[in-house]
């Protein structure tokens, strides 16, 4: 039975506790940190857009420079793709988009799977017949570079099978996102390796694996995966990349199935963005990623001069439950510093941004 398969290759190691939990520490930080100018938030975004299409389909054997991809995007609405790389590089900024905007009313259903891998393939003439749509020839999983096949890594699910091991793992997440007992990131890795053993299209498997990545993480409250590039991170680490897939692959289906390989790789991958993620936010100039009110607070402070959250209060008119909170984020992200305790409270301009 594929649950008791599914459940019984989990095997938690200190190591990866260790790294779940360094992980899910850093997302708290993330989470309760400054809320970011919704301005720089949509240039982040779009940067990292870009980026992800560009290292995306550059592991499955694409030659778009990040540079390249930005001047394509650029005029997409002018110009169609032309060959299979822009075809790829529109297909999947198109879905990458939809996820960063609209992930809480996606579904990872066998539907809204068919449905994301028909948005990536709607550019090719060539995969019109099979987007969005099972595979019903076999197909290999392979290491590809510069467009050249290096090595068959192995023989996935055949064309038979596929609607009913899709169906499973499908209802397996169901099953333990809602029950819980299993934490989030070691279902989204369980999944998304059984995702790529089964290979259920006919291509655009490794593609649209990674932004199930993205999709599953937002959903569990990751928020800061629109920001930070995961596909980057995993190209930059592409042959660890392959190692750890092949690595947990070849005990597939046996009894000796272990996740493990895979799910070091997943957890590195997700600490470095989380990591990057902060360092963004805690970088050489915070004060542009302040938010307007934020930043209406943080201007009151001249030089040496010393304030209470009261006397921000009187002169901005904004609540002083809000000016409080204001005043805490910007002690935490060193852009101030408190003076005295209580009533007697204070704050001035930190000396290192003077």
């Amino acid at each position: 039975m594929l649950e008791n398969r599914l459940n019984k290759r989990i095997k938690l190691s200190n190591k990866i506790l260790l790294k779940i939990a360094e992980i899910d520490e850093l997302k708290g930080k993330w989470s309760g940190s400054l809320a970011l100018n919704p301005r720089i938030l949509g240039q982040l975004k779009r940067s990292v857009i870009i980026t992800s299409t560009g290292s995306s389909t550059r592991i499955e054997g694409a030659r778009m420079t990040d540079k390249d991809v930005d001047r394509f995007l650029r005029g997409l609405n002018q110009n169609a793709p032309k060959g299979r790389d822009e075809e790829e590089v529109a297909g999947y900024a198109d879905i990458l988009g939809r996820i960063f905007d609209h992930y809480d009313s996606l579904k990872i259903t066998e539907g809204g799977i068919l449905h994301l891998h028909d948005l990536m393939l709607k550019f090719s003439k060539k995969d019109e017949r099979h987007r969005g749509k099972y595979k019903i020839q076999d197909n290999t999983v392979a290491i590809v570079e510069k467009g050249e096949v290096k090595k068959i890594l192995f023989n996935p699910t055949p064309p038979w099978l596929v609607k009913k091991e899709m169906d499973d793992v499908l209802s397996w997440v169901k099953e333990n996102t809602e029950k819980k007992d299993i934490h989030p990131l070691v279902v989204i890795s369980n999944f998304i390796f059984e995702f790529l053993a089964i290979h259920p299209f006919e291509d655009g498997n490794g593609r649209l694996s990674r932004a199930l990545i993205n999709l599953m993480l937002l959903q569990q409250g990751y928020a800061f995966v629109p920001y930070v590039s995961l596909e980057e991170i995993i190209e930059s680490r592409q042959s660890e990349y392959y190692i750890s897939l092949r690595e947990t692959q070849k005990n597939h289906k046996t009894d000796n199935e272990n996740i493990e390989p895979w799910l070091l790789f997943f957890l590195d991958c997700v600490l470095t963005q989380t990591k990057q993620a902060l360092k963004l936010l805690l970088g050489n100039d915070p004060v542009k990623l302040l938010s307007e009110m934020q930043k209406q607070i943080y201007d009151q402070f001249i030089s040496d001069s010393e304030l209470s959250a009261s006397e921000i209060q009187r002169v901005t008119h904004i609540s002083l439950a809000t000016v409080k909170q204001a005043l805490s984020r910007l002690v935490e992200h060193g852009l101030i510093e408190r003076l005295g305790q209580g009533r007697s409270t204070r704050y001035k301009r930190h000396h290192s941004v003077l």
